[in-house]
Parts: structure tokens; C-alpha cells; sequence
């Protein structure tokens, strides 16, 4: 038997715990696994299972052979998708999934987009502002806005963000226009309970500031509405106003006094191994979000 097919049938028993389904699965006979098993082990010089009458469990050596063996048979069968043409055919169900905002105002443009492009692709979004293990809850790719922790994901980097005070000409007529992060104590604040619930708000040169927002609105599409209609000042992230800063409905304040801008990445968890659908829409929107100067 050659050391490719055996290597299959040892990462088998290895997920199975069991030479009986083992056979079962592949189609063979439980002493044709056992074969298999038997001279990788003498190809080694080490075993690969602990077995007794009840269960199939790797040795230390058998844990560190089966993850080598599962990267050795995902190249050969990238390899083999290569060459009769699939790997490069997107194909399958993309599920996506970004901040609320994020997403609605630039993430789902892209999708529609890929969409018409790949018609042998369907999509399904998550948006939401909360925390999403993209493992676990089986997510292709994922636009972050923040400092990325370590982990085990490739991270691709398209662009930044500033977290930015605004209000309307209309309130700034009316009411002045703060010259310091201090003057905010002077000024009608409405604040978002979506994030930054903390009353202190922090600035360049680790000026913080605590506020007491007479308004609070639960999403951050209320508060910049009522920033908009001129009621009173409110702090979002830059991308979240684009259209109300092009269409001279808001201005930026204390624009000097602004933390560093935090980068916006996306994520996928399967490397170069991705499948197809996974690295074109990953090209799609890295060109699309880099070109988007209101990001960059």
C-alpha cells in the first residue's frame, strides 16, 4: 500500500477512534486498516494508538504525526484541485460578518457585488456589535475594526479608522464650537450605549475627559441622527458619518485632539488553503475598502 493512502487511513482512525469504522468508511477490511496502521508505525519506529478492547487512542508521537499528515494531505489535494480546475471555481455558501454599521454601509455593497460577479456563490451575513468566534460559529470572513489579539488567523490590513467628535453647523451656530476636550462639559452630549459606555472619554496625549450625555441612545445610528437635526454633540467612528461630512451635514471638532486611527482588517482562518470563494471575495473587498478614501 503506498505511504499516501496509508497516511489517509491513519488521519481516519485518528478522527474516528476506531479501526472498525475506519474499514467502514473507506470501504475496506478492518485488517487491511490494520496493515495500513502496522507499517507506518515500522516506517516510523514509533506507535501511533494506544489500543485496547474499548478504544483507539494516538500516542504523543501519534498527535504530532496526525497533525503533519492532515497538512500533508491538504497540499496534495489543493494540488490535485488545482490541476482539474476546481480550487479556482468559487463555489458554496459565503457567510460574512462585520459590525452593524460596518457592514450596512460598506461590507454589503461588496457582497451584492460579488454576488452578480460569482453567480454559483450564495452569501449570508452576520451583522452585529458583539465579539463573533469566527471558528466556532463557522465564519469565512470577518471585517474588524481595533487591534487584533494573536491568534492563529491571517489578518489582511485595508485600512483605518478615527474615532471623531461632530456635530451640525446648525448647533455650532448656535452654541459654539468646543476649542479642547474640557469644553465638553459645556456642550449637549448624546452617546451611544452601543460602545464606549464608559462616561470617560479618552484623547491624544491621554487627555481624558468624563462626560454626562444628556441624551443616550442605544444604537449609533439615533445619536447621529440627533447630532444631524442639531440637538447636540455626539462621538462615533469617522466611517460611520461619511455621507452627512460629504453632504456638509456634520463637522469633525477637536480634530487634533484625536487618539491614533485603528486599523480595519479581514480576517479568514484557512490561509492559503482558503477555498475559492473565500480568496476571491477576499480580493474583491481589500481592493474595494483600500480604494474607499473615507477608510484610507
Amino acid at each position: 500500500m503506498d505511504r499516501w493512502q496509508a497516511m489517509r487511513i491513519f488521519v481516519k482512525v485518528a478522527e474516528t477512534e476506531s479501526f472498525a469504522d475506519t474499514a467502514r468508511q473507506m470501504f475496506m477490511s478492518a485488517p487491511a486498516v490494520t496493515r495500513a496502521v502496522a507499517s507506518l508505525e515500522d516506517l516510523i519506529g514509533a506507535r501511533l494508538f494506544v489500543r485496547t478492547t474499548r478504544s483507539v487512542k494516538m500516542t504523543e508521537a501519534g498527535a504530532r504525526y496526525f497533525d503533519d499528515c492532515r497538512r500533508i494531505l491538504a497540499d496534495i489535494a489543493e494540488a490535485e484541485a488545482a490541476a482539474r480546475g476546481s480550487y479556482a471555481t468559487p463555489t458554496g455558501t459565503l457567510y460574512i460578518t462585520a459590525s452593524v454599521l460596518f457592514g450596512q454601509m460598506y461590507v454589503l455593497p461588496i457582497v451584492t457585488r460579488y454576488l452578480d460577479t460569482y453567480s454559483t456563490v450564495k452569501a449570508k451575513t452576520l451583522f452585529v456589535d458583539r465579539p463573533v468566534n469566527i471558528v466556532d460559529e463557522g465564519i469565512d470572513v470577518a471585517i474588524r475594526i481595533g487591534h487584533l489579539p494573536d491568534s492563529g488567523l491571517t489578518a489582511i490590513k485595508v485600512g483605518t479608522v478615527r474615532r471623531v467628535m461632530c456635530g451640525s453647523p446648525k448647533y455650532f451656530e448656535r452654541y459654539g464650537v468646543p476649542k479642547s476636550p474640557a469644553d465638553l462639559k459645556y456642550h449637549r452630549i448624546a452617546a451611544s450605549t452601543a460602545a464606549w459606555a464608559s462616561p470617560e472619554w479618552r484623547f491624544a496625549d491621554d487627555q481624558r475627559v468624563t462626560v454626562e450625555p444628556v441624551l443616550q441612545c442605544n444604537t449609533n445610528e439615533a445619536v447621529i441622527h440627533s447630532a444631524r437635526e442639531g440637538w447636540g454633540l455626539t462621538r462615533v467612528l469617522h466611517y460611520q458619518i461619511g455621507p452627512a461630512l460629504m453632504a456638509g451635514e456634520l463637522q469633525i471638532v477637536l480634530g487634533e485632539y484625536e487618539e491614533p486611527p485603528m486599523p480595519i482588517h479581514i480576517l479568514h482562518p484557512e490561509g492559503r488553503h482558503a477555498p475559492a470563494k473565500v480568496r476571491t471575495f477576499v480580493d474583491m473587498a481589500s481592493a474595494s475598502l483600500r480604494e474607499n478614501r473615507l477608510l484610507n
